[in-house]
């Protein structure tokens, strides 16, 4: 069914999620290319905002009358099915990122994800929706055993239950991917998954999420010293065209993709605050690990973070430059962005 031509145009694409920050720009990528998008949320009183949100970026404003909505909820049955049918494909991004990522209830963030993608893949086998590509993390790929031979973590590897790094997200995006491989593989799907690093890069409307607090955090000052913090950073346009890839060609079918643009951290994304902020007190000094380890003793959203003081998660994303044709934004203009976008929203 996937074709590479940019005439294949499905007549309509469920996409979950998206009120999300990385939905918004892959619903608005699939609006300006011509497809059709069923986008699901949960509540309805949503639909209007994420139509004010896409309205002045799509290139022609009657793209709309391609975009309709559902109501769907990651916990939920109901209405999965009905909501995959008339859907060639289906892009499930829709998954909890809790800012706190060691929360007293793990399973408030597990269940959701892997209950969610199950139904999302069963509901493309009700509907007849044989293409399926999720959004996973390279959370499911980076916190497991060291590959060796100094090579960096790719789509060969998988986070693992018992590393120090594995918290309550690690685990929600591991388990819940291989549910999804799990049962693409009983229901006969064609799946592709997206592993995306930490997603920064401009807003579409006064929206965001995780990555985009952290920004937000940052920009204002909060802390009066930082974490020895670097992520796998990546723009939310990469992201949203490896989506767009990954669905129009059939050899994508199987494979993995880690997106990440290089590595970022907490200094350098404060650095990049200070510079698109000079009016703003915008700390950039290091505290020592011993510091925030000693902190994290009384503040649970300190604790998530204590396995990853001083670590470089590296992971590669040659497969997607060579396969998906992608040539990532430097993360610097990824962070610089999204501070931009925060300052234009009074932020």
């Amino acid at each position: 069914m996937a074709r590479t031509d940019a005439a294949w145009l499905p007549d309509l694409i469920l996409l979950t999620g998206i009120t999300g920050f990385l939905a918004h720009r892959i619903a608005l990528d699939l609006l300006n290319a011509g497809h059709a998008v069923r986008g699901s949320l949960r509540s309805m009183d949503r639909a209007g905002t994420v139509r004010d949100a896409l309205r002045p970026h799509l290139d022609d404003p009657d793209c709309l009358e391609r975009l309709e909505f559902v109501l769907l909820d990651l916990s939920r049955d109901d209405g999965w099915t009905e909501a995959a049918k008339g859907c060639e494909a289906i892009l499930h991004t829709a998954s909890p990122f809790p800012l706190e990522q060691r929360p007293k209830d793990p399973q408030a963030v597990i269940g959701p994800a892997v209950g969610g993608t199950v139904r999302a893949l069963r509901a493309a086998k009700a509907a007849g929706a044989r293409r399926v590509v999720l959004t996973s993390s390279t959370a499911a790929v980076a916190n497991g055993p060291d590959p060796g031979g100094g090579r960096p973590r790719d789509e060969r590897d998988w986070s693992t239950e018992g590393h120090p790094g594995a918290n309550a997200y690690v685990l929600s995006k591991t388990r819940a991917e291989r549910a999804a491989w799990n049962e693409a593989r009983r229901a006969d799907l064609d799946l592709t998954v997206i592993n995306p690093g930490f997603v920064l890069g401009p807003l579409l409307a006064d929206e965001g999420g995780t990555s985009v607090a952290v920004a937000e955090r940052l920009l204002k000052g909060r802390d009066p010293m930082l974490p020895d913090l670097t992520f796998e950073a990546v723009d939310v346009r990469d992201v949203s065209r490896a989506h767009l890839a990954a669905l129009a060609g059939p050899s994508t079918v199987g494979r993995r993709y880690v997106c990440q643009s290089g590595p970022l951290s907490f200094v350098e994304m404060a650095r990049i605050a200070r510079e698109e902020a000079p009016g703003r007190r915008i700390p950039s000094r290091q505290a020592p690990n011993w510091l925030v380890r000693l902190l994290a003793r009384f503040d649970p959203a300190l604790k998530g973070i204590v396995p990853t003081l001083g670590r470089r998660q590296a992971v590669s994303s040659d497969r997607a430059r060579a396969e998906l044709g992608i040539d990532f934004i430097p993360p610097q203009e990824a962070a610089r962005a999204t501070f931009r976008a925060l300052l234009a929203l009074g932020r």
